[in-house]
């Protein structure tokens, strides 16, 4: 049992942490129309572009892997990726066919963010905005996604080890009812806090072993409680990155 717990935390410690079913940094973009006419954008031919310097000369396509995109409606965009370079740039494409570029503005430090886009006849200018996002956290896709798959593989983890160390079955409640609420922690409240989602993973493992142990004082002592955490949140978040980078293409 050791070496199988050292084996997984190895893994855990070697996967990257910020690509797995937590929080995402995101960018919010609000187009703002300084011109007569008011073009729809073109999804298809727009793109956001990623910048090592504030001059833009090392640059790359944000690109689609996994949830990682630029997502645009006719009036607004979305991107969300694993890690954003320390600048961005914007090029949108508009459904009366002319495109413009943005200035460079640096990505914030923090993982979600909201920046308005003022278009003018040839100049696309991104300004950050203080007006939070009026979507809520609980309302987008991936936020339930991530529970689902996260509840799923947790609550299996869960089960294999419990039947290994031959404890009652009813300790699966408690990791069903933790499971929900340090996720909504993580999603509502830290991750306005916290830009770094390793930390979110370590909230989530240390206050679903703290929940297991309140709901089971008599059935897992805290050593065994932190054990099993670890074991469920080393198994979702390992497999969850797999599985959201394989299906989020044709999710989002």
């Amino acid at each position: 049992m050791k070496k199988l717990l050292a084996f997984i935390l190895l893994f855990c410690a070697c996967s990257p942490l910020w690509a797995n079913v937590s929080p995402k940094p995101e960018m919010e973009f609000s187009f703002i129309y300084n011109t007569q006419a008011k073009p729809l954008i073109d999804p298809l031919h727009s793109e956001q572009i990623q910048c090592a310097d504030n001059q833009c000369i090392q640059s790359a396509p944000l690109g689609h892997y996994g949830i990682q995109k630029l997502y645009c409606g006719a009036g607004a965009c979305t991107s969300v990726a694993y890690e954003y370079d320390n600048f961005q740039k914007l090029i949108i494409a508009f459904a009366d066919g002319t495109k413009r570029e943005s200035n460079i503005f640096p990505a914030p430090d923090s993982l979600r963010s909201r920046f308005n886009v003022y278009v003018g006849n040839d100049s696309l200018t991104v300004e950050p905005a203080e007006v939070l996002s009026e979507t809520p956290a609980w309302a987008r896709t991936d936020a339930w996604v991530s529970l689902v798959i996260i509840l799923l593989l947790e609550i299996l983890a869960a089960l294999a080890y419990l039947m290994y160390t031959q404890k009652p079955f009813t300790i699966l409640y408690s990791v069903a009812i933790s499971n929900v609420l340090s996720t909504a922690a993580a999603w509502l409240l830290f991750v306005q806090f916290v830009k770094e989602t390793a930390l979110l993973w370590l909230f989530c493992l240390l206050a679903e072993a703290v929940i297991i142990r309140l709901m089971n004082p008599h059935k897992m002592p805290i050593k065994d409680a932190l054990i099993l955490s670890t074991v469920m949140n080393v198994t979702s978040y390992s497999l969850g990155m797999i599985i959201s980078f394989w299906f989020a293409p044709l999710i989002f």
